[in-house]
């Protein structure tokens, strides 16, 4: 039997890729799923305490076991931007175009381009949890390349592939992406029990 667990997101593109991801091995349970409406606050200072924060006021309020992920976006030569910020680095909107505007309007003439995605998975199983992390390395185009995807997958090309990540299948991006990779851990642990 499918192990049931509550991915806190709304996010229809991020509980697409999970599910993918997951295959047949857990039952995703999205918040509407569960009834959950709410506006879950994301004002830590870091990924992962956003992540654990997530977890934990679904587990607290609706007493399921859940996992909350956060990721951010690290361009090197903007000091680590936007990072933590990333869903809302033009403002409170959630606005990828506006996103991915204005990081390629900050990064114009920078010719120092890396770049990594990190993405932290929390996981809430009654009092306890527990942290996994992916990560990709890579570099900001200086266009949008792509068609499929989300968020600043059309700026951004993984370091060893000749295309973003918004040029690839889905089944190609999960396999090597941020996400992929801290979902895979959580899988493992999953596995182990």
């Amino acid at each position: 039997m499918r192990r049931r667990i509550v991915f806190a997101t709304n996010n229809a593109h991020k509980l697409d890729e999970i599910r993918a991801i997951a295959g047949d091995r857990l039952e995703v349970l999205s918040l509407a799923d569960i009834g959950c409406h709410d506006d879950i606050p994301e004002n830590e200072p870091t990924i992962e305490g956003n992540a654990i924060a997530k977890a934990r006021w679904v587990r607290d309020r609706y007493g399921y076991d859940c996992f909350a992920d956060d990721t951010g976006l690290m361009v090197d030569a903007l000091g680590g931007e936007p990072g933590v910020r990333s869903a809302r680095y033009a403002g409170p909107g959630h606005d990828s175009e506006a996103n991915v505007a204005l990081l390629l309007e900050r990064m114009d003439g920078v010719a120092d381009r890396r770049a990594h995605f990190t993405t932290v998975i929390a996981l809430t199983e009654g009092d306890e949890t527990r942290v996994f992390e992916g990560r990709v390395d890579g570099e900001i185009l200086t266009v949008r390349e792509g068609e499929d995807g989300f968020g600043y997958d059309p700026v951004f090309r993984p370091e060893g592939c000749a295309v973003s990540f918004a040029s690839m299948s889905a089944d190609e991006k999960n396999a090597i992406s941020h996400r992929g990779r801290a979902t895979a851990r959580l899988l493992e642990y999953f596995n182990s029990l």
